[in-house]
């Protein structure tokens, strides 16, 4: 026990020297009877009149949770609103991710972006941010979605659906993490909840800490930046109801190490990660959802994004492009939409007003809008849009699991080749690949290239895995991605690279893998009917092809695109 609370100390000493040279600033302090408004405390956003609450969790135990909440100033007694929740780790008082040095306390701005780009109190909502147990004004242990979080999910819906000054219907909004609880609140079926709306969540949390039983970094850094954030010291002027909840971790320090401990499981299949497998639970959900995807991100990846949509049976919306870790609204410097689509706090409250307050959209957006990685937009009413399977049978090959530590050679891996394509074509959806093996043990990894003629090429797909002898079957990341006439597919199967999309964990075996056969799968499309829908190139984009260009070895073609295989 003494080791854990020198980790504690280790990860609050610094934010803690920091916290004590913060001193109040006479702001006025919010609780649940006395609202306090921007006049009486800078950080309350103009024409909000902001309440604090504290109300228990949903299992039972006596975790106690802390809301800030945010209704339109000046709303007449008894008026009734709909409920934007957000609920998540993010909105304690002294910061988001860090100590942010705040002159006194107040709400957080996490989502200030969402009350003043779409009018949300001046459209007749209210604002309620939730923290999870663990962090903030929230007391228990940091569950990272678990069955605790779950509960606490639960309990913020019922809780904002049942408030004097609520309507009943509740909407979920988030980016990040506050998506993943959006996407654990479609799971929970509570008819309270009428809408979801998620920037960039995780789909399913293994997937984004372990690749087929590859560690990623996010084993390490995903615990680390948690405890971080559950340790932040809060502000001198907070309530001591706060303050004292704040401090929870000083008092349990199994806290930080069970969640540690938690992020190591390497079993896929152990009760810790099949509760946070939100794409398998979301089986048979139907809440409404409108999400968006970046299929270049480094953060949240398109994994298990496909089985999720289709596990779930309720209306849903989204924006899926070439981007990274970006909200609908963010800007570049330059101005431009990261994501270069105009227009999303618009069809996020069309959205809201549709399924919280019964109002028809006036305009009538498409279910889905995706930019190609050549930038043009089009329209769809499903994600993806397949017209072909194709399973295109691999030779084998043989490569040393060497982790290419001192650079790539040319016996990290080999290469299958397709001949030139006749026509554009799209891969989009979630390919999948078959590996049989006959000797070795150790990790592969497989990479898929768009060629162009004069052999330049870019990496748009890869994964890795635990390989042994037999057989070896995984699914990449969605992708969405069009090859172009005249382009070909290489298929790069061998040792794991470091490369600018992947952050994984490898411990080479340095055995030769013996690689018998293989069989890709591959959802394909035309692009020749696409729709096209109003947006910009998403400026990361230029970004993604630059860091992601290759050469891979040329051969000759071995398979086409129509699932025919050739002789090679």
């Amino acid at each position: 026990m003494a080791t854990v609370a020198a980790l504690v100390t280790t990860l609050t000493g610094a934010a803690a020297a920091a916290a004590v040279t913060a001193r109040p600033a006479g702001a006025a302090v919010a609780t649940a009877d006395k609202p306090v408004t921007h006049k009486d405390n800078d950080r309350v956003p103009e024409g909000a009149a902001w309440t604090q609450h504290y109300f228990p969790s949903s299992d039972g135990s006596t975790v106690e949770l802390h809301a800030d909440v945010l209704r339109p100033e000046g709303v007449p007694e008894g008026r009734k609103l709909p409920v934007i929740l957000s609920i998540g780790p993010y909105f304690g008082h002294s910061g988001q991710l860090a100590f942010e040095h705040p002159a006194h306390t107040g709400p957080s701005g996490r989502f200030n972006d969402l009350i003043e780009g779409a009018d949300l109190l001046g459209r007749g909502y209210a604002l309620v941010l939730v923290d999870l147990r663990g962090f903030g004004g929230s007391t228990g242990c940091l569950d990272a979605t678990g069955p605790g979080d779950q509960a606490d999910i639960k309990a913020a819906i019922d809780w904002a659906a049942s408030r004097p000054w609520s309507t009943g219907a509740v909407g979920m909004y988030g980016k990040s993490f506050d998506a993943m609880t959006g996407l654990v609140g479609n799971n929970l079926n509570n008819d309270a909840l009428k809408a979801v709306v998620a920037q960039e969540p995780i789909w399913d949390l293994y997937r984004n800490i372990r690749s087929n039983g590859v560690p990623r970094t996010t084993a390490v850094s995903i615990s680390n930046a948690y405890e971080k954030i559950a340790t932040l010291p809060q502000l001198p002027d907070d309530e001591a109801r706060y303050r004292a909840a704040a401090d929870y971790e000083k008092a349990h320090p199994e806290c930080l190490l069970t969640n540690r401990l938690g992020y190591q499981t390497a079993d896929p299949d152990s009760e810790y990660w099949k509760a946070r497998d939100y794409a398998n639970l979301a089986k048979g959900s139907d809440t409404p959802l409108f999400f968006t995807q970046g299929m270049a991100e480094w953060n949240t990846e398109p994994e298990a994004m496909q089985e999720f949509l289709a596990n779930h049976q309720g209306p849903e919306r989204g924006w899926i492009g070439p981007w990274d870790h970006v909200r609908g609204n963010e800007k570049a410097e330059d101005g431009r939409l990261k994501m270069g689509r105009e227009g999303w706090f618009a069809e996020t409250m069309s959205f809201f007003d549709q399924y919280l307050k019964g109002v028809q959209p006036s305009v009538q957006y498409p279910n889905y809008a995706v930019q190609d990685n050549n930038g043009t937009w089009r329209a769809q009413d499903t994600w993806p849009v397949v017209s072909e399977s194709a399973t295109i049978p691999l030779k084998g090959g043989s490569y040393v699991d060497s982790g290419a530590e001192a650079g790539p050679a040319p016996d990290d891996s080999f290469v299958h080749w397709s001949a030139p394509l006749g026509q554009a074509t799209r891969v989009t959806g979630t390919p999948r690949i078959s590996l049989n093996t006959a000797q070795g043990f150790g990790t592969v990894m497989v990479r898929l290239h768009d060629v162009a003629p004069d052999g330049t090429a870019t990496v748009f797909d890869e994964q890795v895995s635990t390989i042994g002898p037999g057989n070896t079957t995984f699914d990449f990341k969605a992708a969405d991605w069009t090859l172009p006439a005249s382009h070909s597919l290489a298929v790069e199967i061998g040792t794991t690279q470091a490369n600018v999309l992947g952050d994984w964990l490898d411990t080479p075996s340095g055995k030769t893998i013996g690689i018998t056969g293989a069989e890709l799968e591959l959802p394909l499309d035309s692009p020749s009917d696409d729709q096209a829908t109003p947006g910009a190139r998403a400026p990361y984009l230029d970004t993604y092809l630059l860091l992601n260009k290759t050469k891979p070895a040329p051969g000759k073609p071995s398979f086409t695109l129509s699932g025919q295989g050739e002789d090679g």
